[in-house]
């Protein structure tokens, strides 16, 4: 009679001990009374009846799904290799159990499908230069597709764009004959600026003679510090023609 009592009493303290849940505060326990969906319980303390209800655990945490690296052939027949992070939670417990096998493959098989059709209707330029504009596209629709399972989609990022090697190279070197694009235009426009100028100096100093003679002088002290070499300068006709002035009336009174 004491064996049998000590194993009933065993008995019942584990009845009691599986009929006792504490929920935490970041899950949910979605039950099944007899098959039938009743609700979700918790957080904290939930009496169920054992046996009889089902108790399925249910994290209501932010999960952070890795969509394996996909083939994509972009709306320009660049065929290109492309994975993804999907930042989802569960917001309704029982649909994301009841409506749904597997909550988690289902999103991962959503977030592959979505991400070859919506590349694909990209050109390969416009993914890499619109990148945030295409992980919000993205999120809407794999966002509204889960919708009915009772998960939020929140974040969903490209990763990594993996390119073949001879675009990589064609891409090297488009963007090196655009830097040289832009090193020559930049030069041209030098060079325009400097003709102006130069004009400018040119009217400023064919009105003022003076100011030739002053830049004349101005080269003979800049090369003057170079003391390897010889440099023959040729007299402007400025500096003679106060004696040439006084030479004229002399010819003109031998000629009478």
């Amino acid at each position: 009679m004491q064996t049998g009592s000590i194993i009933v009493v065993v008995i019942v303290l584990f009845i009691l001990f599986s009929a006792i849940k504490i929920v935490p505060e970041y899950q949910r326990l979605v039950l099944l009374r007899l098959g039938r969906l009743v609700g979700q319980r918790g957080p904290g303390f939930v009496l169920i009846i054992p046996i009889v209800d089902r108790a399925i655990w249910v994290d209501l945490r932010t999960i952070t799904l890795d969509v394996p690296a996909q083939e994509v052939i972009t709306k320009d027949n660049v065929t290109i290799k492309v994975n993804a992070v999907v930042y989802f939670r569960v917001l309704d417990p029982s649909k994301a159990i009841v409506d749904i096998l597997d909550f988690i493959q289902a999103t991962s098989q959503i977030a592959q499908t979505t991400l070859r059709s919506v590349l694909g209707e990209h050109e390969l330029d416009d993914l890499l230069a619109n990148r945030e504009k295409i992980n919000q596209s993205l999120q809407d629709i794999i966002d509204r597709r889960t919708d009915p399972w009772g998960i939020k989609v929140s974040i969903v990022e490209v990763k990594d764009v993996e390119l073949p090697e001879g675009m990589k190279r064609a891409m090297a070197r488009q963007a090196e004959a655009e830097r040289e694009r832009r090193a020559k235009i930049i030069a041209a426009e030098g060079e325009l600026q400097a003709s102006e100028k130069l004009t400018q100096a040119a009217v400023v100093m064919g009105g003022h003679p003076i100011a030739i003679q002053l830049r004349y002088l101005q080269s003979l002290i800049e090369i003057a510090t170079e003391k390897n070499s010889t440099i023959v300068f040729p007299i402007p006709i400025d500096f003679l023609e106060p004696f040439m002035k006084t030479i004229r009336p002399d010819s003109k009174q031998l000629k009478q």
